[in-house]
């Protein structure tokens, strides 16, 4: 009859199940409103990055719109004194209508001012090194050119250029048309947006060169951003993705959007504090989870104190259980015992006895087969007298070992020590042909070895093998002993043929 399981038992699982539900529910929701709080800043940051692209594309696109028609107006018109006056008074105009411009500029095939739109025209000042000349002056194309940040040589202030290319009416190179805006420009519009303290906004050129960012630094803007986490993630995720980054500015982790601009080689990244965004979900989770893990001290200290009460009734039959259960390990151990040889750890007479009965009636049964290999250590007497009765042991303990590993290959199978230096093997399911290879994979396994035997002609320790099989009938006595006698007779045959061989029933000793 099954018993179920004890009052104890069934308090004490009660008790964890009610535990376990309570913080696995809580934990479940705390989690699902981690999820929620993530994804919601997620669309957040996701807006964010379209404003800040928006606003961006805007003010260039502003800009780029009055190069147009500078380069026009200038390669149509000339440059002639009376055209660059008025030149002059439509830059200075559109500067005062666009409050991103720092400035309009017309430079010639030389790197020399034309025109700008400043009250003044600065003397003796040449932008022919700049990055963006250089670009125009080796580039044909006749797009707009988004340059890396510089500093102004008039004012002082960091700029982000944007310029597009003039050329003479052969298409040959002619100048170049420039509009500077305010970096300031836009760190006010980003001083403006809501993200935290520990949140960070960037614009980023696509070949990495960092535009401006919040928090803001002058020595920000200009850095080469190619080998940070923030680039690579956005090379990866192409224009638009959304990735947990860790800054390489000041360490903090963040959920950084990022997002280029429709018409110009530049991208944005909204970036909150991943600490910011969870410190209010930290919050309400200690407090509820803290609530949850006390009620469940309560509930697991009342069940502790019902298993008490069990564990004084139920100690007596448990300290029972567990003498019987030691009684039982040992009767096993002494069976074990009383079953396995103590030197050479092989099936002893008595197991091999008992197998020998129960394999026999099993392939009566099954009107199959039974072989028996007999083997004796060669000249063992002389090898005790030799090098001592502890040598003789040890020498026994080897073969044993050699002949579990080389015939314990199936469920059936028995190796066993039959007395003395005498082993045995008993396999079912083998006629004399299959035992017969065994007994000289054993016999040359022996041989390999090479246990040194002063007393042998060889000079090593051998075995001799005898090998029988029969099937069994059924109502027949007297066949396993004859078995015995049969493969034993063939071992005597090995012996007197030379040892250090295999003899098969039939008496044809097997040359080693």
């Amino acid at each position: 009859m099954i018993r179920g399981p004890s009052i104890t038992a069934r308090t004490m699982a009660f008790v964890a199940v009610v535990c376990l539900s309570l913080l696995a529910i809580d934990f479940w929701n705390s989690w699902e409103a981690r999820t929620d709080q993530l994804q919601q800043m997620n669309v957040a940051t996701s807006n964010l990055s379209r404003a800040m692209a928006q606003q961006a594309d805007d003010t260039i696109k502003k800009a780029d719109t009055v190069l147009v028609g500078m380069v026009e107006r200038v390669e149509h018109d000339g440059t002639d004194p009376s055209d660059v006056a008025r030149l002059r008074q439509l830059l200075a105009l559109r500067v005062a209508e666009l409050p991103q411009l720092d400035g309009l500029h017309i430079y010639d095939q030389d790197g020399n001012w034309i025109a700008n739109s400043r009250p003044t025209r600065p003397e003796n000042l040449n932008n022919a090194d700049r990055e963006y000349f250089a670009f125009h002056r080796t580039h044909a194309e006749r797009g707009p050119h988004i340059g890396i940040p510089v500093q102004s040589r008039t004012s002082g202030r960091l700029l982000v250029p944007v310029s597009r290319r003039i050329n003479h009416a052969d298409g040959s190179f002619a100048g170049v048309a420039l509009a500077t805006i305010h970096v300031d420009f836009f760190s006010r519009f980003y001083d403006s947006l809501d993200i935290g303290q520990a949140g960070a906004v960037a614009l980023v050129l696509e070949n990495g060169t960092m535009m401006t960012r919040r928090p803001y630094s002058p020595d920000m803007v200009g850095r080469n951003m190619l080998e940070t986490q923030l680039f690579r993630s956005y090379a990866a995720h192409g224009p638009v993705g959304t990735a947990y980054i860790k800054s390489a500015q000041d360490g903090v982790t963040r959920l950084n959007s990022f997002r280029r601009l429709d018409n110009y080689p530049l991208f944005v990244s909204a970036a909150l504090s991943k600490d910011e965004i969870l410190a209010n979900w930290w919050r309400d989770t200690l407090w509820h989870s803290g609530g949850v893990v006390l009620l469940s001290l309560i509930v697991g200290f009342i069940g502790w104190r019902l298993v008490r009460q069990f564990q004084l009734q139920t100690r007596t039959e448990a300290e029972l259980r567990q003498a019987r259960d030691a009684l039982e390990t040992l009767n096993k151990t002494l069976n074990t015992l009383a079953m396995e040889d103590g030197l050479t750890g092989l099936a002893n007479r008595r197991q091999f006895d008992v197998a020998l009965d129960s394999e026999y009636s099993r392939a009566a049964r099954n009107a199959s087969t039974l072989a028996l290999i007999m083997m004796d250590v060669d000249c063992f007497k002389q090898y005790n007298d030799i090098y001592g009765h502890a040598a003789g042991d040890e020498c026994l303990q080897t073969i044993g070992r050699t002949i579990a590993r080389v015939a314990s290959r199936r469920p059936g199978d028995l190796a066993a020590r039959y007395g003395g230096e005498e082993l045995a093997v008993l396999l079912p399911n083998t006629d004399v042909a299959g035992a017969v290879m065994l007994a000289e994979r054993i016999r040359s396994a022996v041989r390999e070895l090479k246990i040194e035997h002063a007393g042998t002609a060889d000079g090593f320790v051998t075995l001799s093998a005898g090998v029988d099989a029969l099937s069994p009938q059924a109502g027949i006595g007297g066949q396993p002993k004859e078995l015995i006698r049969s493969a034993d007779k063939a071992l005597y045959a090995a012996k007197s043929g030379g040892r250090n061989r295999v003899c098969a029933s039939t008496g044809q000793p097997l040359a080693a």
